[in-house]
């Protein structure tokens, strides 16, 4: 039986990416660890994985209300502090393994990885094009630079670098590109179009971390839903308490509810353009409205990309609740949306990325 380690921290959206990997990997048949900070503890164990908790990590605190500069700084600890790199010689060392599974923005582990001469697979939860970008012009990779750790040097050294997004929409997709790094199609639930329902109801959720302005981009959004003929349907995540929502008669909100029972029955969603919630919402044909929350991150591409293709609409976080309800009642009355939204649907639902992407990690072991 293959041991397969996966490296991994909640960053978001990666999380349910990676574990929905590591169960695909571990019904084929393998023995699947993870190696990740204690708080993900109870979500690895209810995939059905084994985990193992970092020693020399620094702390990382994703779900709570960061400022900005605060929320940079400690990422940037945990991408470049050797401490990750160590606990995975550690875990390698006491239990060795055949394959390794690393997240594309864990440079420490990619680096210790390579070092130990470990076969070892970059993972990309999201477009490469903005990791690439990202990292080789924003701030991110100047520091992993200077420390050693160059992100375009870890990725290469990769005996696989794998992108779990959709080619066609990737800045990077129509590139010369390295030979190690391939392109699995999104990983997603949906198993056909979404059905609306009679008022339209419309799902919006931003980040599961604690990104600067979501409260007032959530309270943004209940009021543009008020008067409106819609239910919409608000999921705050760990980060906010929904108590500190006003919500008029059309609207709930919850801590949680999983997308995957409410996109089917949803017309539209409102969401801050993470790949995860995007590419769910795409998978189920749902036109989109896009509020990115953060410049350092994907989502002011992610949001470019979806309004390029005439599926969804873009607006600053900063919009008022009267632009967000103009921008979504346009979604929903306009069949254009629509009709792009339903293309790319039918184009990611007809490739299974968990079970595409599993094939390359198998086949990488055999080899």
């Amino acid at each position: 039986m293959p041991d397969i380690l996966i490296v991994m921290f909640d960053a978001g959206g990666n999380v349910p990416l990676t574990l929905r990997l590591g169960r695909e990997l571990r019904r084929r048949g393998n023995r699947v660890r993870v190696l990740d900070h204690e708080a993900q503890r109870m979500a690895v164990e209810e995939a059905g994985l084994e985990f193992r908790a970092y020693r020399n990590s620094p702390p990382w605190t994703p779900h709570e209300d960061h400022g900005t500069w605060d929320l940079a700084t400690t990422l940037l600890a945990v991408m470049t502090n050797p401490g990750i790199g160590q606990d995975l010689l550690d875990a390698v060392r006491e239990d060795p393994t055949d394959l390794v599974i690393i997240d594309c923005m864990l440079f420490n582990a990619l680096d210790a990885a390579a070092r130990a001469g470990l076969r070892h697979v970059a993972l990309f939860p999201a477009f490469f094009g903005c990791a690439d970008g990202m990292f080789r012009h924003g701030p991110f990779g100047i520091v992993a630079r200077l420390k050693g750790l160059g992100p375009r040097r870890l990725w290469r050294q990769a005996d696989l670098a794998l992108v779990c997004s959709d080619r066609e929409l990737d800045p990077a997709g129509g590139r010369p590109h390295d030979g190690n790094l391939v392109w699995t199609g999104p990983v997603h639930d949906a198993k056909r179009p979404a059905i609306g329902s009679t008022p339209p109801r419309v799902l919006a959720s931003l980040s599961t971390g604690g990104l600067p302005g979501q409260h007032r981009v959530l309270q943004n959004i209940l009021d543009a839903a008020e008067g409106m003929n819609v239910e919409l349907v608000v999921t705050t995540g760990p980060a906010l308490d929904p108590a500190s929502l006003r919500a008029p008669a059309n609207a709930t909100v919850h801590r949680y509810i999983p997308h995957s029972e409410l996109m089917p029955t949803c017309s539209a969603v409102v969401g801050h353009g993470g790949h995860g919630t995007t590419f769910r919402a795409l998978a189920h044909g749902l036109p989109m409205l896009i509020l990115p929350m953060s410049a350092l991150t994907d989502q002011p591409t992610i949001g470019k990309k979806v309004a390029a293709a005439k599926a969804g609409k873009v607006l600053r976080k900063t919009a008022t609740p009267r632009q967000i309800r103009d921008a979504l009642d346009e979604l929903l009355q306009v069949d254009t949306y629509r009709t792009a939204a339903a293309t790319l649907g039918a184009r990611i639902r007809a490739t299974d990325g968990a079970s595409a992407a599993v094939d390359e990690l198998l086949a990488l072991i055999d080899r």
